[in-house]
């Protein structure tokens, strides 16, 4: 079955709606966790369905390096690799090849790279890029694009969007020629896959727009908008978010990639956005952070010795069902496993039942109502109107 969002309900800018993939429905506004190298860190697929997620994220540049996409391939694509059947995003690894500053060289044709495993040089053009996607067999394969640094000079963030640009161009082409089978020897391993362009541009909101408009032009099945949460402030990111999302096709599905705070999910759900992913439930959960319905919680702080409480009385997950934070602080600082798994899955509760909230609260119009309620209990911050 072939890619295709349903709007289902708008309430101001925020929208509610699905989008149908060869693994099933993915229900929007959408959190999306991160299984980087075709695991979600310290989680089951077991538990990540039992909580709701209805798609995770994988990465190109890492399953590239190891296992490798053909062996993947091999295998019947990354679904039936990792056991995992519902719907697959695949990030393009440009965010991961750019980050790698000094083990890398880029050029029109791609980017030329160090591997960090092996030191072995590897260049990822866009057709590859597409190519291990189609390999992988993702059911949202991003273009490849390239991630700049924040700050970064106009001069310089407007010569990266425009081969950003071209790029696109370059993977929507290939991705023809693969749907069409005239490209040979490429297993592809999910016919129906979708492909999203990505909006580039720096700060810089002139250059955003013509990177949406050229992007949009060249015909994608979804958007997202890159190159922030890189360091900007969180208004100014909110402000390019709101203009950019507000230039995309209404019809189609907006991605912002790689903002990840609760608060930064809720403002710009009121942006206008329908997908996110970050690494920061998994991440802050084995560094001991946990998010819960009233605040942050530092799980290894001394208060929580001989705190009996569950971690959230709000939260329904295992973890606050079963355990106290006394228990939850003995094992984060025993350096036990169990405590990263037990964590994990209640960060990843808290961000996915957030998600659930804000689609109900969309689809009875009373989304203002609870933004204003979440940022005054999570975050303590005035309201503005």
């Amino acid at each position: 079955m072939s890619f295709r969002f349903t709007l289902t309900g708008t309430d101001g800018a925020a929208r509610c709606g699905e989008f149908q993939t060869p693994h099933g429905v993915v229900h929007t506004p959408a959190f999306m966790p991160v299984g980087t190298q075709g695991s979600v860190k310290a989680a089951l697929h077991r538990d990540l369905e039992s909580i709701g997620a209805e798609i995770i994220l994988g990465n190109t540049y890492h399953l590239f390096l190891r296992p490798g996409d053909e062996l993947i391939a091999r295998r019947g694509g990354l679904h039936r690799f990792i056991g995992w059947t519902r719907p697959i995003l695949t990030d393009s690894g440009g965010f991961q090849v750019f980050s790698l500053a000094e083990r890398r060289v880029i050029r029109e044709e791609g980017a030329e790279f160090q591997s960090h495993i092996d030191g072995a040089r590897h260049l990822l053009t866009p057709e590859r890029a597409t190519d291990i996607q189609a390999r992988l067999g993702s059911d949202i394969a991003m273009v490849f694009d390239e991630c700049l640094a924040y700050p970064s000079a106009r001069d310089a963030a407007a010569a990266s969007m425009e081969r950003s640009v071209r790029w696109a161009g370059r993977c929507r082409q290939r991705l023809l020629q693969l749907r069409s089978g005239s490209a040979e020897g490429i297993a592809v391993t999910n016919p129906g896959q979708a492909q999203f362009g990505i909006v580039q541009g720096g700060v810089f909101q002139d250059l955003r727009d013509a990177s949406a408009d050229a992007t949009v032009a060249i015909g994608f099945d979804g958007y997202a908008i890159g190159g922030l949460s890189v360091g900007e402030p969180a208004e100014l990111m909110y402000q390019i978010t709101a203009r950019t999302a507000g230039r995309l096709p209404a019809g189609q599905p907006r991605y912002l990639m790689g903002a990840g705070t609760p608060q930064d999910l809720v403002e710009c759900v009121a942006r206008g956005i329908d997908m996110f992913d970050c690494v920061m439930p998994t991440r802050n959960a084995r560094n001991g952070q946990l998010f819960t319905s009233e605040g942050k919680i530092n799980i290894k702080n001394a208060r929580y010795a001989e705190d009996d409480g569950p971690l959230d009385p709000r939260c329904s997950c295992y973890t606050c069902r079963q355990h106290s934070r006394a228990y939850l602080r003995h094992l984060y600082l025993a350096g036990e496993m169990t405590a990263a798994a037990l964590n994990t899955l209640h960060n990843l509760t808290f961000y996915l039942d957030l998600m659930q909230s804000i689609r109900e609260a969309i689809a009875f119009q009373t989304f203002e109502k609870f933004r204003q309620e979440f940022l005054r209990s999570f975050v303590g911050l005035p309201i503005e109107s």
